[in-house]
């Protein structure tokens, strides 16, 4: 029988499609394949790009030049500009103010044909602590209030380039995905006095059904109410708010747990597109007792059409249980 579940965080309520059930195999994705480079992220091609901002290179390499294993630069065609001022004003009862912000590209890999499934756990470290790094360089700025992280990974999920890349935006306002979240963990808070992750954690720990891994300090779940098929999660099992005040082992921990993930999903669903997102702490909010940083993953299996546009309830064929076992049996 189908079933209505409620997020425990932001209190949205998801139709678990019992009657629609589908396995792994019964999601028609096409699976993402690097069609060929090179390409303008490619080793060799450096004066493509803008000027990169930060690179993880040999010390007897040129900026800018051939030699890299990670660069920064910003984004050539940014949803935002790193010049002005905000200048906030009314017209009435709507507001605005200037665009600004940054827009920045993390090429993950001179590798047109690696990914994070397949690169070492120092590589995928490298990514994770350069989002530590940036998102520590932007809190410099008084104009930004949030710095989000985000991957498309494949055409479906909005990926104009096939090279291994991610991006991140720095705003002046927090992202309302953000502000629900922050909500309703403060709102758990100021009821019983504890982090309603770190109470998922642990009863998901003690249930199991929805554990897909645990190891290096995070777990891998599949959450109770999830809005789309194989939404999976990854927390830190230790409390911590702010994702930019982990330390060098906890972010290599992280990177073996993601890719360890991603090589799970990729053998279950056939190498789905998908997008990843970071939740953490606002700049300007310090480490917080009620907010816990987490990583989501979200494959593109499923369309969201007029029903969940119009409702806000989603449609979720797949139960997390499923999920779940499903992408444990892929385990070698």
């Amino acid at each position: 029988m189908p079933e209505l579940r409620k997020d425990p965080v932001v209190g949205r309520w998801v139709i678990i499609s019992t009657e629609r059930a589908r396995r792994p195999n019964d999601f028609n994705t096409e699976p993402v394949r690097p069609r060929g480079g090179p390409c303008v992220f490619c080793t060799g091609n450096e004066d493509k790009t803008p000027p990169e901002i930060v690179a993880v290179r040999p010390p007897d390499t040129t900026r800018d030049g051939p030699g890299w294993s990670l660069r920064v630069v910003p984004n050539k065609f940014p949803a935002l500009r790193i010049e002005g001022d905000l200048e906030p004003s009314g017209e009435g009862l709507y507001d605005r103010m200037n665009g600004v912000g940054a827009h920045e590209v993390v090429i993950e890999t001179p590798d047109h044909y690696a990914s994070l499934a397949t690169m070492s756990i120092d590589a995928v470290a490298d990514v994770f602590l350069t989002f530590r790094d940036r998102i520590l360089d932007l809190k410099k700025d008084p104009r930004f209030e949030y710095v989000l992280v985000f991957k498309n990974h494949g055409e479906a999920a909005g990926a104009s380039l096939e090279h291994p890349h991610s991006q991140l935006i720095a705003t002046p306002i927090i992202p309302i995905m953000v502000t629900e979240e922050l909500a309703g963990s403060q709102q758990y808070w100021q009821r019983k006095e504890r982090c309603v992750w770190c109470d998922v954690i642990r009863q998901e720990r003690r249930d199991r059904r929805r554990v897909v891994a645990e190891s290096a300090g995070f777990i891998v779940l599949e959450p109770f109410a999830p809005r789309f098929p194989f939404e999976t999660w990854i927390l830190p099992v230790r409390h911590r708010s702010a994702f930019e005040e982990s330390g060098v082992e906890e972010l290599r921990g992280l990177a073996e747990m993601v890719g360890t993930f991603l090589r799970l999903m990729n053998r279950t669903l056939g190498s789905p597109p998908f997008n990843f997102m970071l939740h953490t702490a606002p700049l300007r909010e310090g480490a917080v007792e009620y907010f816990h940083w987490h990583l989501e993953i979200i494959p593109k299996l499923t369309r969201v059409a007029g029903y969940e546009w119009g409702s806000g309830f989603f449609i979720n064929p797949a139960p997390p249980e499923d999920a779940a076992e499903a992408l444990r049996a892929a385990a070698p």
